[in-house]
């Protein structure tokens, strides 16, 4: 994790732009993480950093948001209330394609003599631009520049354009453009799609044996071409059009060839020397669950007019103008940290790609760069992801959670399915069913629920859109508050205290447990706030009360059934160690001992079978730890610090989802190198691929987790039910930092510096926080700012697995926790840390 000790990327191969991902090298030995990190795309659509040229290739791959096939789930023992239908992201036609020959020569990167090359994602224009110098077999040296954006203005919209210049000769140049098929069957889709990596890895999406999409229209209209499918399972329609413009001064002919998974259209240039000769080829992507894909082709033939109208140059501005306002609202900024503003960019700008236009889809999580997951949403989107969204971009949050509202009648059958009241949702889905096989790490995880709810209160919170929750997603508030009631128990023999059982909580490597610390907590919260948001909309809004008491049925008593529930909840701690046990066993296992665990069984899912893995204390990612951030204010500074010296050396990494909650924590509590280690670890997790598995595309959560780690972690910002706080920790070495909120329809600038944190309002009227308990009132005229005397306590070291033995004795009982020592340090320039 010490990656911050140095510059972790090659800037040879990779020269540092703080406002852009730059390659100066093609190297096809990391073909499949380049492909995915330099993808494009705007939630809705997504197109791989494959080259152009469409031959070499880890995954060529073209994503549409969910769009998938369904498959049946074979057991080998069958039960009641498995998961029965699989969902598998379905890889569309190709339309980036376009082919180059020059006297009949292909230009084929891995073969070809390249003179010089530079290929640049830009952050801030949206773009990816690529330019290179070729020398052919014959010796003739030839230009070629090509663009590539996926439009964030209209989510059905691509855009290319690829040039070419013959630099000291006369030539004739071949311009194959065209939409291919490359899931018909064949071996080579099979390898191609699924790479090279061979055995069990439950992270990469399923592999198709048949035929996926059915071809139902094929068709050429001057320079359109236009192909449209059928899912053969899942019934679900594409339809994928591509219009050409091409500009030369030399004399040049077209033909065009139209096959069932192949449409080509071909320009052959008499080009001279010092000529330009370029090709625009604007791309439509239209899909839908039950639309015929006659509808879907008149669809991809408005957005092309449309954009013919337009003009490439304006589509290409409207780009920028959307992307300005983008980082008006979204970016951070820390000062003197030229390789982390880089790195912190390019995950935002991959946040952006992964969420903008999901218009009401959900977000998953890999986004649209790759097959990882199968195209699956998680739990990750309403944790990891939305906190970002809704604090920057509160119109793409509420498009989030609208589609968690649109699978609640799949989630009540779920419930029902699994003989529990209210709404139950899916561990992973993206038709709205579970999609897992299996259920132990999966549908054990009841705690998505409270999830789900936990993202929706903190929209309405941050937003103040009340009208939102009362027009509707309330439900969800309601249904999953049922099913917690009805999945929990009172203990009897007088002990009137709530419990919940057999759940898995977020560490998938300790399943179905009883009392799960994180699963209790934020059960807690989700039943207090089903009641209090049913006992405020009868209050302020009678009318509206009475439709969800009436569309929901909801009974006299209920409401305060599920307070009592919420109050009288279990929540385990241990007095031995001053910790909250993981679960109710937890603290019995025996440790794992990380330290003698090779390199190469990792990650442990790989290596060992789950029955090895759930005998002993170790955690693939946190789970109290997360706790300790989404519920911060149920806990006190002292058990924080506790708990996160227990449980930190027992935590393997395994997961991506780890290392942000283990940085803002360890923030908190003082372990500041600790701190900006794991967050190092997160900010680079793709650009690096420490997990070696980027390949299969971008860790989506993980990009969101980076906005928390700054603004949670060093920024010191917390929403705890409308309460917001401010509590910064600046890292060492860092001159400062700058992100901003929008809260209450406010746009808030939050400058840190070493000694001070001022508040600044760029849009909106006043608004009200709290920084280290003191009421600050900010208005448009007058920012604010805090002096910030103290840098606080310095914990002395940070906890190792010899710390976690420490706490047993040799016969394995407890032995009191012993909290590391407290030196404190308020000079400037001290590590960060929490005030006492």
């Amino acid at each position: 994790m010490k990656i911050l000790d140095a510059d972790p990327i090659d800037r040879i191969r990779h020269p540092l732009d703080e406002w852009a991902l730059v390659e100066t090298a093609f190297d096809a030995a990391d073909m499949g993480r380049t492909e995915t990190i330099f993808t494009v795309g705007n939630g809705y659509l997504g197109l791989r950093g494959n080259v152009e040229e469409g031959r070499d290739g880890h995954v060529h791959g073209t994503f549409v948001n969910g769009f998938h096939e369904t498959w049946p789930i074979r057991h080998a023992e069958e039960a009641y209330g498995f998961a029965r239908v699989g969902q598998t992201i379905v890889n569309a036609p190709d339309a980036k394609i376009i082919r180059l020959y020059v006297d009949d020569e292909p230009l084929v990167l891995t073969e070809a003599d390249v003179l010089s090359y530079e290929r640049r994602l830009d952050f801030a224009s949206g773009v990816l631009e690529r330019e290179l110098v070729w020398r052919t077999p014959a010796g003739k040296r030839v230009l070629i520049t090509s663009r590539r954006m996926v439009s964030f203005t209209d989510r059905h919209l691509a855009v290319v354009t690829y040039e070419v210049t013959l630099l000291d000769s006369d030539a004739s140049i071949t311009l194959s453009s065209q939409i291919l098929n490359r899931q018909d069957g064949r071996d080579e889709y099979r390898s191609n799609v699924h790479g090279t990596a061979e055995g069990f890895d439950p992270r990469k999406a399923d592999v198709f044996t048949d035929r996926v999409l059915q071809p139902r229209i094929k068709r050429e209209q001057a320079d359109r071409l236009l192909l449209a499918y059928r899912c053969t399972n899942s019934g679900m329609t594409i339809a994928v059009a591509a219009d050409h413009q091409i500009t030369t001064v030399d004399d040049y002919t077209s033909t065009t060839t139209l096959e069932d998974d192949l449409a080509k259209r071909i320009y052959r240039v008499h080009a001279k020397q010092g000529h330009r000769v370029r090709l625009t080829k604007l791309v439509s992507y239209h899909t839908a669950s039950t639309v015929p894909v006659r509808e879907l082709a008149d669809r991809c033939d408005r957005t092309l007019d449309s954009a013919l109208e337009v003009g490439g140059p304006e589509l290409f501005r409207q780009q920028r103008l959307w992307l300005d306002a983008y980082w008006k609202r979204t970016d951070v900024v820390i000062g003197g940290q030229p390789a982390l503003q880089q790195a912190v960019r390019w995950n935002l700008f991959q946040l952006a790609q992964a969420s903008a236009r999901t218009d009401g889809g959900g977000v998953a999580a890999k986004g649209v760069s790759g097959t990882g997951y199968g195209g699956h949403y998680f739990w990750d989107s309403e944790i990891y992801v939305l906190p970002a969204l809704t604090y920057t971009s509160p119109v793409v949050a509420r498009n989030a959670l609208r589609f968690r509202q649109r699978m609640l009648d799949a989630a009540r059958a779920r419930a029902l399915e699994l003989n529990v009241r209210g709404a139950l949702f899916p561990w992973r889905t993206i038709n709205g069913l579970e999609s897992s096989a299996y259920y132990a790490a999966s549908t054990a995880q009841y705690h998505i629920d409270a999830d789900i709810s936990h993202a929706l209160c903190q929209y309405v919170s941050a937003t103040g859109d009340q009208d939102f929750l009362n027009r509707g997603a309330i439900d969800i508030l309601v249904e999953t508050a049922r099913m917690w009631a009805d999945l929990g128990f009172w203990r009897g023999n007088g002990d009137d205290v709530f419990h919940i059982h057999g759940v898995t909580g977020p560490d998938e490597y300790t399943t179905v447990v009883n009392d799960n610390l994180y699963t209790n907590v934020m059960a807690r919260a989700n039943l207090e706030a089903a009641a209090t948001s049913l006992r405020l909309l009868a209050e302020q809004d009678p009318n509206a009360w009475a439709q969800v008491v009436k569309r929901l049925e909801v009974q006299e008593g209920e409401a305060e059934e599920w307070a009592r529930a919420a109050q009288r909840m279990h929540i385990p701690f241990d007095e031995n160690l001053g910790i909250h046990p993981q679960d109710e066993a937890f603290l019995q296992k025996e440790i794992w001992d990380l330290d003698l665990t090779p390199p190469s069984h990792r990650p442990l899912l790989l290596h060992y079978h789950p029955l090895v893995i759930y005998r002993f204390q170790v955690l693939k990612q946190a789970d109290v730890v997360l706790a300790l951030l989404l519920q911060g204010n149920e806990f006190t500074l002292e058990q924080k610090r506790a708990n996160f010296m227990y449980y930190d050396p027992l935590t393997t990494g395994d997961s991506t989802l780890s290392a942000v909650v283990q940085s803002i924590i360890a923030a908190e509590v003082g372990y500041g190198k600790l701190a900006t280690d794991y967050f190092a670890s997160a900010l680079f997790v793709d650009l690096l691929d420490l997990h070696s598995n980027t390949a299969d595309g971008i860790h989506v959560a993980s990009t969101g987790g980076i906005w928390n780690a700054l603004v949670y972690g060093f920024g010191g910002f917390r929403d705890h039910r409308g309460d917001f706080t401010f509590d910064p920790r600046l890292p060492e070495g860092w001159e400062s930092l700058q992100y901003r909120l929008t809260l209450r329809g406010n746009r808030v600038r939050v400058d840190l510096v070493r000694d001070s944190i001022t508040f600044t309002i760029e849009e909106g009227d006043s608004f009200r926080l709290t920084v280290r308990g003191q009421n600050i009132f900010v208005t448009a005229q007058n920012p604010v700012t805090v002096p910030l005397s103290h840098q606080g306590a310095k914990l002395v070291g940070t906890p190792t697995m010899d710390d976690v033995r420490g706490q047993r004795r040799a016969d394995g009982s407890l032995l009191t926790a012993s909290i590391p020592a407290i030196a404190l340090d308020f000079d400037e320039g001290e590590a960060m840390g929490p005030i006492d």
